[in-house]
């Protein structure tokens, strides 16, 4: 099993690693265990599960149930490390304080509200924002251990109305979340950023005398498909090469499907992809990540790959015949394999076994989630070695900035196809079809359209609705919204472009 942050005398908090090569190992210290990974099968454990062990070196059999229940393997992975963390410093105050997790308070609850979030004794006090998330993760142990051992919730709870539907909210919630803790960068923004730090050209546009980029290519196919499709890091970066479609081109972009175990909260959807981004990842794996490949096979990586699975054939529906190293084949759905389970898949070509994976190391194993914000850490240092360090992007800000993008564009279009109509007829227009909110909503693939509003869209909730109508009839999209966000300390702009509006992304 994995291991996070071992502390003797407090709890600790571990994680199955079911797919090792360990599990079939002949060491005499397993083989009093039997069949390990048979256990582990037989007792639902998944790989990545959170196990909590207390100071004495005990499982919880409630805390672990939880964690194998439905309610949470159906949660991605990092909701699972998040709640499982949250959970160990929950029971790691209870401990100071000699209190039993199953026996705690609403007293309780109220003094670890203070200390995690005003206590001077406490080094490492959090935001709202942070807090809050420790209470969803306590919310829904005690939820579930309730209904199912009879396990008190200590934290208090009251009923609130929004948007027509009674919800249940605690009473110790935080007293400010920072909703809108995101950045954007603008069109202009990105391309500059982009050009620097991951094509090594001069700010002022010009090629450098050396530079020596190992995975030019990949970084740059990947980041563009960040850009242009709005993916989480985990659900683009999961992406096998079965799920890209063929290159058409007479098409401008490409109807997806994000798989439900990679997406969000298991909520698969579809999802639009540039030709652009397409065009980078294909060439990308006719190029770079065909010569890693070589590279493994005729070192006979993929001949030793823990847990490898190979597909036999694609069926109707996007289901799949897997077999594994003993010949048992069985048949899945594409979109209920899992990032774990992906990085284990592998296709039989002519020049032999390849990961399914688009995405690989220079090794030609699959690269994992982790790696890519090295990535970004890497190009974020070489735009600020070349005077740029304002001009900083994480993964996620790109896809704050998709939405930006987006929507301007339906501003453009919305308007366009509003403006020779009265206002109750365009009152009605928007009753069947929805707004730019709700455009902007399905190519996030969000639940409620507040979070579009109110974090990723919150620059553009400010702004003067006539304002923008006279913009979107004068400006290009990149130049719309450099134009509206100018001044908001969270939006990036291009640092060399002054105050001159550039034309459309290239």
């Amino acid at each position: 099993m994995g291991q996070n942050g071992p502390s003797l005398g407090l709890w600790n908090c571990f994680f199955y690693d079911v797919g090792s090569s360990w599990l079939r190992s002949t060491s005499p210290v397993l083989v009093p265990l039997g069949d390990v990974a048979a256990w582990f099968r037989s007792n639902d454990r998944r790989a990545s599960q959170p196990l909590l062990i207390d100071p004495d070196g005990h499982a919880d059999p409630r805390i672990d149930a939880f964690f194998a229940s439905r309610r949470m393997t159906a949660r991605a992975e990092a909701t699972n490390r998040k709640y499982a963390q949250a959970i160990r410093v929950w029971l790691n105050f209870l401990l100071v304080r000699s209190v039993r997790w199953d026996q705690a308070t609403a007293a309780d609850a109220e003094a670890f509200k203070f200390w995690r979030r005003t206590d001077d004794r406490n080094p490492l006090r959090v935001q709202g924002s942070t807090f809050g998330g420790d209470l969803a993760a306590l919310c829904a142990l005690y939820d579930w251990t309730g209904h199912r051992f009879g396990v008190a919730n200590p934290i208090d709870k009251h009923s609130v109305v929004r948007d027509g539907v009674a919800r249940e909210v605690a009473d110790v919630r935080p007293d400010y979340v920072r909703r809108a803790d995101v950045k954007w960068l603008t069109p202009d923004a990105y391309q500059r950023w982009r050009d620097v730090g991951v094509l090594g050209l001069l700010p002022g546009g010009g090629e450098r005398s050396r530079w020596r980029p190992r995975c030019e290519q990949r970084d740059l196919a990947f980041v563009e498909g960040l850009w242009g499709t709005g993916l989480r890091l985990q659900e683009w970066s999961s992406v096998v090469a079965l799920e890209l479609p063929a290159d058409d081109p007479s098409r401008g972009f490409y109807t997806c499907r994000m798989a439900d175990a990679c997406a969000k909260g298991g909520r698969g959807r579809r999802y639009w992809m540039p030709r652009r981004a397409l065009t980078g990842a294909l060439h990308y794996m006719q190029t770079h990540r065909a010569a890693a490949v070589r590279r493994a096979q005729a070192a006979g990586v993929y001949d030793r790959l823990p847990g490898a699975r190979v597909v036999v054939r694609v069926g109707l529906s996007g289901r799949l015949v897997l077999r594994d190293r003993d010949g048992r084949e069985e048949t899945v759905p594409i979109g209920s394999l899992s990032p774990q389970a992906r990085a284990r898949l592998l296709v039989e070509t002519e020049h032999g076994l390849e990961p399914a994976a688009v995405w690989l190391n220079e090794d030609g194993l699959p690269r994992a989630k982790r790696g890519w914000y090295r990535t970004f850490d890497d190009v974020n240092a070489r735009v600020a070695r070349a005077g740029l360090g304002e001009l900083r992007c994480m993964p996620h800000m790109a896809r704050h900035s998709f939405a930006l993008r987006w929507y301007a564009v339906g501003r453009l279009v919305w308007e366009h196809k509003l403006d020779h109509l009265n206002a109750e007829e365009a009152r009605d227009f928007r009753y069947q079809f929805g707004s730019v909110w709700d455009l902007v909503k399905t190519m996030l693939g969000h639940r409620d359209v507040r979070t579009t509003i109110d974090v990723y869209l919150e620059p553009f909730r400010s702004l003067d609705v006539e304002m923008l109508l006279e913009q979107a009839r004068e400006e290009s999209v990149a130049g719309l919204v450099t134009a509206l966000v100018r001044g908001n300390p969270r939006v990036r702009t291009d640092p060399l472009a002054g105050d001159a509006t550039l034309g459309v992304a290239r």
